[in-house]
């Protein structure tokens, strides 16, 4: 096992919400039950990477109530650092997700529009004071298509980030129901979110949509070059592109496996067979941790690859958004060892 070593501070911006959600197998509304946790791209990550040992911390805007209190409360039990998180007057941030079953693909309702959040964000971050002694600030593409105040504020974390010397990891995400209630530019504000970015989740898609044009090879995996080549080119603080390549037989079995593409080549994380998936929602900010926390740590881009496609599957093990293992945890998924009772 690499043993990590001492790194600066990992920050995650983002709008940390609540989900709703109805009983197993049920339609929303279906029942008057349905389960409250927390959630949020961002949010997901800075509890993930605070399990694995890393010193992570999280930058968010809430409502001053019990119920924005309450979810600071959630991701601070967890090790994450709370100190970045600004309560302001209004109301928090909610989706509600329905899960899929069978041939029924999960669906999910956004209710976040006027937030806390999305009034306040924009000028309520210090990023003088907030990126000390911070080595990497995590955010991605929710941040912006929550409307404009929202966009404002991911430019300007991206902007003082480089100013401040900090990495930045940045997470498409692309929403395209949010982005649709108003009228931004996806493509202009994203584009110059990858400009200050040095590790980008994101697939041909992703860089389809924001180079305004199309990767059409019959193959995906030489899309997938073509677009990584086009996305290097385009914005050169890029080193890595990495993303998950999913095949779905149902809505509970799955086969998930990972690409990193550098400027000198690929890596590759072998398939993993997920069979009876509990919960795919915050599968992406578990690869995501998992892929950053190993770069953190100075591991080599395969390990750090294959550590993240462990995390994801361990987060299809159990409900909610956060994945709550620890690196021990996520090494014995890596060596495919955990499937014994442990007595």
């Amino acid at each position: 096992m690499t043993q990590s070593k001492a790194r600066g501070r990992i920050l995650c911006f983002g709008e940390l919400m609540l989900r709703l959600t109805p009983d197993n197998g049920e339609l929303l509304m279906q029942s008057p039950a349905m389960t409250v946790r927390p959630g949020g791209a961002e949010a997901n990550v800075a509890v993930a990477l605070a399990r694995y040992g890393a010193p992570a911390a999280l930058a968010t805007v809430l409502p001053d109530n019990a119920l924005g209190h309450a979810a600071r409360d959630e991701v601070r039990k967890h090790g994450v650092d709370t100190a970045g998180v600004q309560f302001r007057p209004g109301r928090i941030g909610l989706y509600f997700l329905t899960p899929g079953a069978v041939r029924r693909p999960s669906e999910v309702l956004y209710d976040r529009a006027g937030s806390a959040f999305v009034q306040h964000v924009d000028g309520a971050m210090d990023w003088a004071s907030l990126l000390q002694e911070v080595e990497w600030l995590h955010l991605s593409g929710v941040t912006p298509a929550t409307g404009p105040s929202g966009s404002a504020a991911a430019l300007g974390a991206i902007a003082a980030a480089t100013a401040a010397g900090v990495k930045v990891s940045f997470d498409g995400n692309f929403r395209g129901k949010l982005w649709a209630e108003w009228a931004g530019d996806p493509p202009r504000i994203l584009g110059q979110m990858l400009a200050g970015s040095s590790l980008a989740f994101a697939d041909d898609r992703d860089f389809a949509l924001v180079l305004g044009r199309s990767f059409d090879h019959a193959e995906p995996a030489e899309r997938r070059r073509a677009a990584a080549k086009a996305a290097f080119e385009a914005w050169p603080t890029l080193e890595r592109i990495c993303c998950t390549l999913r095949v779905n037989d149902s809505v509970q079995d799955q086969t998930l496996s990972a690409v990193m593409i550098t400027r000198d080549g690929e890596h590759h994380a072998a398939p993993i067979a997920l069979t009876g998936v509990i919960d795919r929602v915050g599968g992406g900010d578990a690869f995501a941790s998992g892929v950053l926390f190993g770069i953190w740590s100075g591991w080599s881009n395969d390990e750090a690859l294959a550590f993240g496609l462990a995390a994801a599957g361990l987060k299809h093990s159990i409900p909610g958004d956060f994945n709550l293992f620890d690196q021990t945890q996520v090494r014995s998924a890596m060596a495919a060892d955990g499937f014994d009772i442990r007595r």
